[in-house]
């Protein structure tokens, strides 16, 4: 009796709830896979028609004036947030003060979060040793933590100094921008005055350091290299990166400047921006150095904030995106579908639940069918248009680097 009443429910209710499950991921499974190859199909547009940002833009040397000198030079106001950074602290504020730009046109603001009263000692006598050689360096600090990074931002915003500057570049502590940094990004924000934010690619100092750096490096490259060439190119909006990026600060107030309702409050404020109307632009060729998570914690920590901010932001600002009456329809289904939805939410959602809980448990329905191109074919041209970005790391060939 309890044979028949288990094989009746069975055959009534769970297999065609399965069933049900098995179709709404290989909907999701084609629908991620669309967006991918959409992606690569932009991405090789841009190869083979050149279709580089001084294409697009506008981009001319900055040259000093042969009456105004470097007053024709806009400010620029560089941004280091930092938190107990003790081995990278030296390398960023070096490296943001050895940029190549008039040094009565640049302010280097280091918003200094540490705890650690020997960090914070460190830090003042780098700052004062730049200040010596006279780089306009300072350090601010606050009495809370309250926002996090995005707190120190917005207060270090607050200072009178800031007002007096055009243009912001924000760089992580972990972040080395090459001295030509500047020279490179900043033409594209004077001479375009549609662009509020250019963003340039990382580079990996410690890719090669272990299996995780690896991975992790063949993802941002095709996060690079795919999601945010196709952005720029076809849409002119991205996610901001949170550094490695110079802003108009015009856009970045219209918006309303940094908030701290989640935890990716860089994305917070691109979207905001590209809601009024504002441009993006990556710039492929300008790479910024930096270092990669290569411990569990600090990655997984990472990839929680990554997955679970996009998801808290949509929810958030949804019903924004709709009634902005700013921007096209066109580009508001692109933030809510290709953006949010499919790269942000749905990939994140599908990958776990298809790969570990639907293929593990359709051994025990048998009269499931799961087509092959949803398990192999679909997933193996993904990860294969992963893998293109970071040629080398094609069959982990460089195991054998020395």
């Amino acid at each position: 009796m309890k044979t028949m009443w288990w094989r009746e429910m069975r055959s009534l209710l769970i297999v065609p709830m399965f069933k049900c499950l098995v179709a709404i991921c290989l909907v999701i499974s084609l629908l991620v896979f669309v967006e991918s190859l959409y992606m690569n199909i932009v991405v090789i547009y841009v190869k083979l028609f050149k279709r580089k940002p001084e294409k697009i833009y506008k981009w001319e040397a900055m040259q000093e004036d042969m009456e105004l000198g470097n007053q024709n030079f806009p400010m620029v106001l560089v941004q280091i947030p930092m938190y107990n950074e003790r081995e990278v602290f030296q390398l960023s504020i070096g490296a943001a003060c050895r940029l190549v730009w008039p040094l009565d046109r640049l302010i280097v603001q280091v918003l200094d979060d540490s705890t650690d009263p020997t960090i914070m000692e460190m830090v003042n006598i780098e700052c004062g040793k730049w200040a010596t050689k006279g780089i306009n360096i300072k350090c601010e600090r606050r009495d809370n933590r309250n926002g996090y990074k995005a707190g120190a931002l917005k207060q270090g915003m607050r200072h009178s100094y800031v007002k007096t500057c055009t243009y912001i570049a924000i760089f992580d502590a972990d972040f080395q921008p090459e001295p030509d940094y500047l020279q490179r990004t900043v033409p594209f924000l004077i001479h375009n005055s549609e662009l509020a934010l250019v963003q340039a690619r990382w580079k990996f100092v410690n890719a090669k350091k272990c299996l995780m750096t690896r991975m992790q490096e063949m993802s941002l490259n095709y996060h690079f290299t795919a999601e945010q060439e196709s952005g720029s190119t076809r849409h002119a909006f991205f996610g901001f990166n949170g550094t490695a990026g110079v802003w108009r600060l015009a856009a970045m107030e219209e918006a309303g400047g940094w908030k701290d309702r989640t935890t990716v409050e860089d994305m917070d404020l691109a979207v905001r921006v590209g809601l009024h109307g504002w441009k993006f632009v990556f710039v492929n060729d300008v790479a910024v150095k930096s270092e990669l998570p290569s411990q569990f914690k600090a990655f997984r920590f990472q990839q929680h904030r990554w997955s679970c901010g996009p998801a808290n932001l949509f929810r958030k600002m949804t019903m924004e995106i709709i009634r902005n009456k700013r921007v096209t329809i066109w580009k508001k289904l692109y933030v809510i579908y290709s953006f949010f939805f499919v790269r942000k939410i749905i990939v994140h959602f599908f990958t776990f639940f298809f790969y570990c809980f639907i293929l593990p448990t359709s051994v025990f329905f048998p009269e499931v069918n799961i087509p092959t191109w949803s398990t192999v074919y679909f997933p193996f041209m993904i990860t294969l248009f992963n893998a293109i970005a970071t040629p080398r790391l094609v069959l982990f060939s460089s195991y054998n680097h020395n």
